[in-house]
């Protein structure tokens, strides 16, 4: 089944067909990657798999201009009803890595997204965002990691692809037996450097 397929037939009956609202799994994935971004704030912030905009929102705190992408038309049309009182938030249906936005980004997002493509796929999908990371950038992969249908990629594949762009140095990790999720930067200074308490 291609991935398309697979989100036609999870989106089918709900627009929260992951539980995003209501799962304490997903409230709390949501908490550790709001708590490992190193910044307070960044300028401009892209979450790739926006899905209904939980996170969306959320980020939408930390950043001064935020673009979520989704390829499902329901989960779009949802993430923008989740957002729609945020001006500087725009949601947009896009399929990566063939359609691309304009523009560098402060933040990159890619959560729960990259194991929907497939090596050759992948490949383009990262030569893509290392060109779409303004300096100093910050790249967060997150991402389940069982099986399921619609698979095409491992999540360890999708954090090493992501791993090897070139200047990113990875800030934080936490892993358990459900989700994976690391945080790079482009400008490897820990949060505790910053402040000046080291």
């Amino acid at each position: 089944m291609s991935a398309a397929a697979h989100l036609d037939q999870v989106w089918q009956t709900s627009d929260d067909p992951f539980g995003y609202r209501t799962r304490w799994y997903e409230q709390r994935k949501r908490d550790l990657l709001l708590a490992v971004l190193p910044w307070p704030g960044f300028g401009r912030g892209w979450e790739i798999g926006c899905a209904n905009g939980e996170l969306t929102h959320a980020l939408a705190g930390r950043c001064g201009s935020l673009l979520g992408t989704d390829l499902h038309p329901r989960a779009v049309a949802a993430a923008h009803a989740r957002c729609s009182a945020l001006a500087h938030v725009e949601v947009r249906q896009m399929e990566h890595p063939r359609e691309w936005p304009d523009g560098r980004f402060d933040l990159v997002v890619v959560g729960e997204v990259g194991y929907y493509l497939d090596a050759p796929s992948l490949a383009r999908f990262v030569a893509r965002l290392e060109e779409s990371l303004a300096p100093g950038a910050v790249v967060v992969g997150c991402h389940w990691q069982h099986d399921f249908q619609g698979r095409r990629s491992s999540t360890a594949a999708v954090h090493a692809c992501l791993a090897a762009v070139p200047g990113l140095a990875r800030l934080a990790r936490y892993s358990d037996a459900d989700v994976l999720l690391e945080c790079w930067s482009l400008g490897p200074v820990s949060v505790a450097a910053r402040e000046g308490l080291r």
